[in-house]
């Protein structure tokens, strides 16, 4: 179990393992054939005419897989839900895959910008705790695409509990008040603590003008039948995403989707593992 105690491992592919390799060998001298696929990047992704992966986002799936942030097996989620599959963003803890996914946030920040010349934001905002880190290195990333239009980006997170000494507050980093602020959160489960996020962001007067994810599962919310431990009533629901999209009024934006990972580990996951991710969008699909 995680440290969040939302699920359960019963079992892991040994494909898995095979990824382990490549952790200690750089590309250019592995030598094992079953890895070798994996660190080429040519044959890395086989991508899908119709919905090519941009190259950021390929880089970033070599990471995953290669550091077990992606995982296949049998997982048991909070929901009660049994997902073939687990997206581990708490292992984004070495510099090497921090740099990975800050410069992911920032690029699909950046993308949306330059596809919306009416988006511009002041602030990047890390709930705590698992917001904080990532804030912070996307804040520094941006600045590395475009530092005459980003450098002067600021971040900000939340403390768990005011402090009643020294500077005290709530907030530990740029203000927030008359600021466009964007969220930057690992996870979207059921939306709660993105809403905390908006309660502090409106209470010291800043403005949310946007949410980054590192994943969107495009998976419909828990149903009442499942909360109530009767297994999901097939009924046609949004995501949470779609739904915080909705309640906020805001662009809630992901680094990847369940898509992203179906089509991105074609030609190295094995056939079942395939199926298995595109079985559970079919029966938990937003909208299914």
């Amino acid at each position: 179990m995680d440290n969040s105690g939302q699920f359960q491992i019963l079992y892991s592919s040994p494909y898995r393992d095979q990824l382990l390799y490549s952790r200690s060998l750089r590309p250019h001298l592995v030598q094992v054939t079953q890895v070798s696929r994996i660190l080429t990047h040519n044959s890395i992704l086989t991508m899908s005419a119709e919905a090519p992966i941009p190259q950021y986002k390929k880089d970033l799936l070599l990471h995953c897989l290669q550091s077990n942030i992606l995982t296949f097996g049998t997982f048991t989620l909070k929901s009660g839900r049994q997902s073939p599959y687990f997206f581990n963003c708490g292992l984004f803890s070495t510099s090497r895959l921090a740099r990975a996914i800050s410069k992911s946030y920032a690029q699909t920040l950046h993308n949306h910008a330059a596809q919306n010349p009416s988006f511009h934001f002041d602030v990047l905002f890390g709930p705590a705790y698992k917001g904080i880190p990532i804030a912070a290195s996307t804040c520094c990333a941006l600045g590395d695409i475009d530092e005459q239009r980003y450098d002067d980006v600021g971040y900000s997170f939340n403390r768990k509990e005011a402090k009643d000494h020294g500077e005290g507050g709530l907030l530990v980093g740029q203000p927030l008040k008359g600021k466009r602020v964007v969220i930057i959160d690992d996870v979207m489960t059921a939306g709660t603590a993105i809403r905390e996020a908006v309660s502090i962001i409106d209470a010291q007067g800043g403005t949310l003008v946007g949410i980054v994810v590192a994943l969107d599962r495009q998976e419909k919310t828990t149903s009442q039948s499942e909360k109530e431990g009767k297994g999901d009533d097939g009924a046609p629901r949004e995501s949470t995403v779609e739904m915080v999209r909705r309640d906020t009024g805001v662009p809630v934006l992901a680094v990847l989707t369940l898509q992203d990972l179906i089509e991105g580990v074609k030609g190295i996951a094995s056939e079942d593992e395939v199926r298995g991710m595109q079985q559970y969008r079919k029966k938990y699909g937003a909208g299914q």
